[in-house]
């Protein structure tokens, strides 16, 4: 953000206001229980307000914050700042716009709606960066008061509502390609305060007109509805009759804007935008150099089947079933995760694999040799059912995958958090049955504890520290919670004392929550923090 233009871009106004520390920019906290105290209020006067007739800016608070801010519904207003922004090719970067309404014109009891549009980023040489493909707008709605999903705005009618006394978010997402060329991009983003659907339906229909239009629809449902037909005749004659009424309520006057613009009469004219809107100017610079399709800091996210079944109402093994997981990989991909699926065994086994179908299917190999994927997880079957059956298709599997060019990107994650003895000499046993099969087989271990009734070390806490010397050489990726580690410099640094680099063994770090929000930003504190942590891979388990 450019501190030196903090003026609003529609008027040349000034919004005084105090503002706290915001997370992420001047060490600042998350800004949670902040209050509108001490904010210039306006001098509307009283009486309904016609947003069309009324600069935006008059009508609510509009400024913009990192990607890295929890924008709570409390967070208070600051001034309206241009974006400035950087990404190689290859990159996404992130904003958010924050709205806040000063009044309410609406009359449904709600504050309002604004509606958001965004113009092409153009670069001085006429490339551009086009809306709906490389610029996305999406909602930041609170999951248990914590902003954490972004749904999509549909860009032809991206509107937003907005709540008395609350703060909305909009997560503004800049997809620059691969082939993108490099130089300065800019552009603007015209927020504007409009009649809400009710006001608008209201003002326009007087109520004699909406009780006609009622019963013309109302008629189309009782010609349409199931019945028993006496012959073909009737049928064809019920649904004219339909027809004909749905079409006079078509050519309803009412509707004609609708018409005149293909059903597209809600967006703002240029006009418009110019005289009422909150203007939010924006610049990207695109370097010149482009980051790679394989991210070179593999990030696996875990997602339970049995959620997605649950959640969808999906049977395990059907087409629909087959359908859901390929969406979420993709999904994911694109995000430069690295997903698998799983689902939990007695005693904390888990069966966890990246693709769902067996090796020797066109989908596996479509998967695996994906250059967006930088680890897969390998299905060990026998934790459901230690059969033969199984026990054979586990081989199969691992002969296959083990002589293709990918396979150095394979992986085992066997067990969640073992907790003793007993569950330890588990993993060494099923790592020896699969280091019969491939003797360069990686396994991944997630623990936070060493384990209990062992004479490992004199405390709990040093058994921990010592766990890679009990599961050597049956675990490669040894993936400690992240709430274990915490600020401890001490304690990993004594982690990475035991570790066998010689051996192939690296640390991971592993984030368990449900909110995708609260990953994203610890995930920033790993990245890029002033610690000494190597971390070789990203782990992540959630609930979707």
């Amino acid at each position: 953000m450019d501190p030196s233009d903090s003026n609003s871009a529609a008027g040349g106004k000034t919004q005084n206001v105090s503002v706290p520390p915001v997370e992420g920019v001047a060490g600042g906290g998350t800004s949670y229980g902040w209050v509108d105290g001490g904010l210039r209020g306006t001098n509307l006067g009283a009486g309904v307000i016609d947003p069309t007739k009324v600069h935006s800016e008059d009508l609510l608070h509009v400024w913009s914050m990192p990607s890295t801010a929890n924008v709570s519904q409390q967070e208070v207003p600051r001034p309206l700042e241009k974006v400035n922004l950087l990404a190689a090719r290859n990159e996404r970067e992130s904003f958010q716009i924050a709205l806040r309404p000063k009044v309410s014109w609406a009359t449904s009891g709600i504050a309002g709606s604004v509606q958001i549009q965004c113009t092409d980023l153009c670069s001085s040489s006429g490339d551009r960066l086009v809306v709906g493909q490389s610029i996305t707008l999406r909602r930041v709605v609170p999951i248990l008061g914590v902003p954490d999903a972004l749904v999509p705005i549909d860009p032809l009618s991206p509107q937003v509502t907005l709540q008395p006394g609350e703060t909305a978010a909009v997560w503004v997402s800049l997809n620059v390609p691969c082939g993108q060329p490099p130089g300065l991009y800019e552009g603007e983003i015209f927020i504007t305060a409009v009649k809400t659907e009710l006001d608008s339906r209201t003002e326009s229909l007087p109520k004699s007109e909406k009780y006609r239009l009622y019963r013309e629809l109302r008629s189309c449902l009782d010609l349409t509805g199931p019945r028993d037909y006496s012959s073909p005749e009737e049928m064809v004659q019920r649904l004219t009759s339909a027809s004909s009424a749905l079409r006079r309520v078509l050519d309803n006057p009412a509707l004609q804007d609708c018409q005149e613009n293909n059903g597209f009469g809600d967006m703002m004219d240029e006009d418009v935008m110019n005289n009422v809107s909150v203007r939010l100017k924006l610049s990207l610079t695109v370097w010149d150099f482009t980051l790679p399709v394989t991210p070179s800091l593999p990030a696996v996210f875990g997602i339970s089947e049995t959620v997605i079944e649950d959640r969808f109402c999906l049977e395990h093994g059907t087409e629909g079933w087959y359908s859901a997981l390929d969406h979420h990989f993709r999904w994911l991909l694109q995000y430069r995760i690295s997903p698998f699926f799983c689902r939990w065994g007695d005693s904390m086994r888990i069966l966890a694999y990246t693709c769902p179908w067996p090796a020797d299917h066109p989908k596996a190999n479509e998967y695996y040799s994906d250059p967006r994927l930088a680890a897969y997880a390998v299905p060990y079957a026998p934790i459901l059912s230690c059969t033969d059956a199984a026990k054979n298709s586990l081989r199969r599997e691992v002969e296959i995958l083990k002589s293709k060019p990918h396979w150095s990107k394979a992986y085992f994650y066997l067990w969640d958090e073992p907790l003793n003895v007993e569950q330890y000499d588990m993993i060494c046993n099923i790592s020896n049955e699969l280091r019969s099969y491939a003797p360069d087989v990686r396994i991944l271990t997630t623990y936070y504890c060493g384990p209990s009734g062992s004479e490992l070390a004199p405390s709990t806490f040093e058994a921990f520290v010592k766990v890679p010397n009990v599961l050597r050489p049956h675990t490669q990726i040894f993936c400690t919670s992240e709430w274990v580690l915490g600020t401890r410099e001490d304690l990993v640094k004594d982690i990475i004392a035991e570790l066998r680099p010689d051996l192939g063994e690296v640390l991971q770090s592993a984030l368990k929550r449900t909110s995708c929000f609260q990953i994203v930003l610890q995930a920033y504190s790993l990245l890029f923090p002033n610690s000494t942590v190597p971390i070789n891979i990203l782990f992540f388990l959630i609930y979707l």
